[in-house]
């Protein structure tokens, strides 16, 4: 849609970035610490593990006094659950409240807004050691484990995030590090532990609304717009079949608190259904299990083409997408449309209005943007200088979209791209960095761990201080 001028980003919108526990973190071991399934799994040959990570615990001081010179008004991190209960359950951990209280009081002391995600990946493995989110114990204690998160910070937190990118743990749990190789019926199995998950989700926001006053809380999950590859009719369907299972099936459960119908009828077809036990469907419908907004992470749209059930319907996409598609179901395409990080994601800005439209005319709920950035091999230069003008494009022109689906009417309040600072890339190591602050470390090589403000950390200091006004308008 064309418009003759755009609506300005509102006054009070929460400009910020995001992080997670596990990537950003370190001292894996230390005041008590358990460990998480992350810390256990294996890595790729080459790539380095969490276990220093970007030493935030030690630096965090530091960290926020560089979040706060950018300017943020909110800072998006995770709440690393070994820290609080070792073993998933049982006894609290005092110094992993400490280390938490310590940084949100900072944050606060700095006038950003903490934003915080409950679980990111990193479940204990001690109740992964008990079958994990295959177990149904695992739904109380992350319920028990939310209830003592509100109790302890609750007071000055008032956005909370349930579970980060549920949806990517189901569909490419093997490439994240979640998936339990030993499973005998994969898909059946991670869509039981998706109800498993939905219910802890439910009981997480209904303890939320019974116990802070005032405090709001959403789903996290990564949504983005399916194209199909052609306006062919059966093409069409497809990218509808994958809208409803990878993007719909969440937020259907968690906005509406009922199964999507498509998604149901796919579980059926596929003997995916899961056991649902008396009672459950009460709690996903509780009124009180609603959102009070949605949060998502974009990185690109995907593209899908039909599959008539006799092809090989896999096909790869690029890095974010992985491989997808399922035979009778749909079939990865790759969107000859779109160009293309050097780590093979396919770039789309126009797609992120489209996602946000899409959500918000679907839910009629608030959103924020909790990750959106890009990868790259940045190069640390003489008199310590990274210039990443490719990341401040791609930034630049996702935030362009921002404003263009605000003035198309989307409720967006706050845009956290990933991420605030280097970290370890889930699964490509220290290597691939997202941040505006560039740690100076290695894969095996610690360096010193110093943060050096890239030329991005600057551009987004103005962006923020103009309250996006700096974006250049760009109408079409």
């Amino acid at each position: 849609m064309y418009y003759e001028s755009l609506k300005s980003f509102p006054d009070d919108f929460l400009w910020g970035a995001s992080t997670s526990a596990y990537q950003i973190e370190g001292a894996w071991d230390e005041d008590g610490k358990g460990p998480s399934v992350i810390d256990m799994a294996q890595h790729p040959e080459g790539v380095t593990d969490f276990k220093v990570a970007s030493d935030h615990y030690h630096r965090y001081k530091e960290d926020v006094a560089l979040l706060a010179e950018m300017g943020f008004k909110t800072y998006r991190f995770s709440i690393a659950w070994t820290r609080i209960y070792p073993k998933g359950t049982g006894e609290i951990n005092p110094k992993g409240i400490e280390f938490y209280n310590n940084l949100i009081d900072e944050l606060i002391a700095h006038d950003i807004e903490p934003l915080v995600t409950m679980y990111h990946f990193d479940l204990p493995y001690a109740l992964q050691e008990k079958g994990g989110w295959s177990n149904r114990k695992t739904i109380d204690a992350f319920a028990n484990y939310a209830k003592t998160l509100y109790e302890n910070f609750g007071d000055r937190v008032k956005y909370w995030l349930t579970i980060n990118e549920q949806n990517m743990m189901i569909l490419h749990g093997d490439a994240i590090g979640t998936l339990d190789s030993n499973l005998e019926n994969p898909e059946k199995e991670l869509y039981q532990q998706n109800h498993h998950m939905m219910l802890a989700q439910a009981k997480a926001m209904i303890l939320c609304h019974q116990i802070l006053d005032g405090a709001k809380i959403g789903p996290a999950p990564n949504i983005s717009a399916v194209y199909p590859a052609t306006s062919k009719p059966e093409d069409v369907l497809a990218a509808n079949n994958f809208n409803a299972i990878r993007n719909w099936l969440y937020l259907d459960m968690a906005c509406f608190g009922r199964y999507n119908s498509v998604a149901w009828s796919y579980f059926e077809e596929k003997g995916y259904v899961p056991e649902i036990q008396e009672g459950d469907m009460e709690i996903l419908a509780d009124a009180t299990a609603r959102p009070d907004f949605i949060a998502f992470n974009y990185y690109s749209t995907a593209t899908v083409e039909a599959s008539r059930g006799n092809d090989d319907a896999k096909n790869s996409t690029g890095d974010q997408q992985i491989v997808i598609g399922e035979q009778g179901v749909y079939k990865g395409h790759t969107n000859q449309y779109l160009e293309k990080t050097e780590f093979g994601w396919e770039v789309d800005p126009v797609g992120f209005r489209v996602t946000l439209r899409e959500i918000y005319s679907r839910y009629n709920l608030p959103l924020i943007v909790t990750e959106n950035g890009l990868g790259a091999f940045d190069k640390l230069e003489e008199g310590d200088v990274v210039n990443d003008d490719y990341r401040i494009e791609y930034l630049k022109k996702h935030i362009k979209q921002c404003q263009l689906a605000i003035t198309d009417g989307v409720e967006l309040f706050g845009y956290c791209p990933w991420s605030a600072i280097d970290l370890v890339s889930t699964h490509q190591g220290s290597s691939k960095r997202y941040g505006f602050i560039y740690v100076n470390r290695e894969e095996f090589d610690l360096k010193d761990l110093r943060r050096i403000k890239k030329k991005s950390f600057y551009w987004y200091k103005d962006v923020i201080a103009s309250n996006g006004a700096i974006i250049v308008e760009d109408k079409n």
